[in-house]
């Protein structure tokens, strides 16, 4: 698995720009394909129906190899090649941007158009919460019980992650590790419980890491 960075689901985020009484507002949301990029895109259009332009661009796949952008109307590279360049430019996938301009009668130039449309675009990721989708191991580790505080104190001090503990004639945690960390970390917890456990290894998963 590929790690990259993108914007945090589950939310519409946005900021909003004026030059020359033109009204521009970016709207910014994670998306996983090009159906959801796609309905995001309507969604937006379909609320600002009454606006000039809705001009539009994404980034999709953990390489950022699928990439479109869409003018709606203005000239041609002035709008949908300069959000996507933003885009680019944040190194983000998985991203769609949508930028709606209310005209404000005075005519910006194509020079004008491109600083708006990037500016408005940089201001929405600006305001969007960035996430690292990185590739964890979920593996589950089994163990008598009076080797449980030993082992929770060692992986308090790792900063490994526990999603979930079943307590039944065993104990079974289910762990989250760097694929990197798990071979140096199982010989560690060899050496701790003299080889008292058993582990399972489910293989890895993206999951988001949030980029202060």
């Amino acid at each position: 698995m590929t790690n990259f960075k993108t914007v945090a689901d589950g939310e519409i985020f946005s900021a909003a720009y004026e030059v020359n009484k033109s009204k521009f507002t970016a709207h910014v949301a994670h998306v996983d394909d090009e159906e959801a990029a796609r309905d995001f895109v309507q969604t937006i259009r379909k609320k600002y129906f009454d606006a000039t332009h809705n001009c539009s661009a994404w980034i999709l796949g953990e390489r950022g190899d699928k990439q479109k952008s869409n003018d709606d109307g203005e000239p041609g590279g002035t709008a949908g090649n300069p959000i996507l360049e933003t885009i680019k430019k944040n190194e983000l996938t998985n991203c769609a941007v949508v930028v709606t301009r209310y005209f404000g009668g005075i005519k910006l130039g194509a020079g004008g158009l491109i600083r708006a449309y990037s500016h408005t675009a940089a201001l929405g990721l600006n305001a969007a919460r960035i996430v690292q989708m990185t590739a964890f191991r979920k593996i589950s580790l089994t163990l008598e019980y009076n080797f449980l505080a030993t082992v929770e104190n060692y992986l308090r001090n790792k900063k490994i992650s526990v999603t979930g503990t079943d307590y039944a004639d065993v104990v079974t945690l289910e762990l989250l590790l760097l694929p990197t960390a798990v071979e140096k970390f199982l010989i560690g917890l060899n050496d701790l419980t003299a080889a008292n456990f058993l582990h399972e290894d489910f293989g890895e998963v993206l999951l988001p890491v949030e980029i202060n």
